[in-house]
């Protein structure tokens, strides 16, 4: 039995076949699941789980080269946006139109939905490329 990281199969699955460039999104609710990419849905109930706590679990797991919102998320989700600003100042946080977002979010290898319900908390992780902690 795994006894450390993330526990669900999929996404540990998902993250371990991860190359470098390819690229997962954490949406909420409301986001549309393109035809053809599949989707782990976590979502109990309106909330449960957060979109912030599934990024953090997944962030703790993934090495992330670069995340993508929406534009809108800056306006609508402010509460949203600054947890993103903060929690991962370390990386480019880019920006495009939430129907830009929805387009990218065709060529993703996994959607994970959460049971968030507040509008525009969704974002893209990008792989980037982990050498190990004693890389020169």
């Amino acid at each position: 039995m795994k006894k450390h990281g993330i526990l669900n199969s999929h996404i540990a699955k998902v993250l371990a076949d991860l190359g470098h460039t390819d690229y997962i999104v954490i949406a909420d609710i409301g986001l549309p699941v393109p035809e053809g990419v599949p989707k782990i849905d976590l979502a109990l109930t309106y909330g449960v789980p957060s979109f912030r706590d599934v990024v953090q679990i997944i962030a703790d797991d993934m090495e992330i080269e670069q995340i993508t919102i929406a534009e809108e998320m800056m306006g609508q989700n402010r509460e949203t946006f600054a947890y993103m600003q903060q929690e991962f100042a370390h990386i480019p946080l880019s920006t495009c139109s939430h129907e830009e977002f929805k387009r990218r979010s065709q060529h993703a290898k996994v959607i994970i939905r959460t049971g968030e319900s507040r509008p525009y908390a969704n974002c893209i992780l990008h792989a980037g490329v982990y050498f190990g902690a004693n890389a020169q």
